[in-house]
């Protein structure tokens, strides 16, 4: 199966200037930038993260490579090169791979992302869907979450919740709007939202050392999350505030910039939900007395 498909792969993949070598040797050669490089890992399976009898196979490939896409666009970095791992079971093996494959391929094209290479194996066992993608920082700084400033302005890509409806399996990684972003102003600190917005919020406060003050209401609801809310007759804020898997982002800046970035013409919106303090957790102003929140979301077993 393994040299048939690689022949197959080797007619759908495009040659991109950033491999110098690509599928069918022994490890692939990339260029390397000049400027710092970056490298982001994730896996998918089947049972775990989608359900193979339920999901579109194009769908789950797409996720696996987005979610990636997503985490570099958080670092403010561009992305260039991916090698792909696929534990398929045994059963249609080659069938579920080329299906996969194109969801893969569909999501990277858009960004030029070349697939470098990877592996392929059959076994006993579920899907399994491994991406290693790799970047670059254009210029600057990565951004990192552990830089927030006290007094810096929190903002938010998109809006939140709901995205079980389907919206989880093909996201928007916001590559572009990172890149948009990093032109016109410093950002200190940086998340991606893929285990809930407060959650991942909380994660970046506690790695820069500092908390949020939160203006709720501004937190941008999806309309998703109306339409789950109907359904289980959950707040569509409590979706928003923990579903996850929106993967937008979340970042810190200073006043001025925010001033700058809120009003310019961007490929998504942003929306200004909060302020970093000094005392450390999510906090909102309540008749005059902070009240503290606690972050909902999903929790990783270790």
């Amino acid at each position: 199966m393994e040299q048939s498909f690689l022949a197959y792969l080797k007619g759908r993949t495009r040659s991109l200037p950033q491999v110098i070598v690509g599928i069918g040797d022994d490890a692939a050669v990339i260029r390397s930038p000049a400027s710092p490089s970056i490298v982001c890992t994730d896996q998918i399976i089947d049972g775990v993260d989608f359900a193979i009898d339920e999901h579109d196979l194009a769908d789950v490939g797409f996720k696996a490579m987005a979610i990636n896409l997503s985490d570099v666009a958080a670092m403010g970095a561009i992305p260039t090169s991916a090698l792909v791992t696929l534990a398929l079971p045994k059963q249609n093996a080659t069938k579920i791979a080329g299906e996969v494959y194109e969801g893969i391929l569909e999501s990277a094209q858009p960004f030029d992302v070349a697939i470098a290479g990877g592996d392929l194996s059959t076994y006993d066992g579920p899907l399994a869907i491994s991406i290693t993608l790799l970047g670059h920082v254009p210029d600057g700084d990565p951004w990192l979450r552990s830089g927030a400033v006290e007094g810096d302005v929190v903002l938010a890509s998109g809006s939140f919740g709901g995205s079980i409806g389907g919206r989880h399996l093909r996201p928007t990684p916001r590559i572009e709007l990172a890149s948009a972003i990093r032109k016109l102003a410093t950002v200190h600190a940086a998340i991606d939202v893929s285990d809930g917005l407060s959650l991942d919020l909380d994660r970046m406060c506690a790695s820069s050392g500092y908390g949020v003050e939160l203006d709720v209401d501004a937190i941008p609801i999806h309309t998703d999350a109306i339409k789950l809310s109907a359904k289980t007759g959950r707040e569509p804020f409590q979706h928003a505030w923990s579903d996850g898997e929106d993967f937008e982002l979340l970042l810190t800046v200073a006043p001025a910039d925010a001033e700058r970035l809120l009003a310019a013409d961007l490929p998504a919106p942003l929306t200004a939900i909060g302020k970093i303090v000094g005392r450390t957790g999510l906090w909102k102003l309540h008749e005059g007395k902070y009240l503290r929140l606690s972050p909902q979301g999903y929790i990783h077993d270790e």
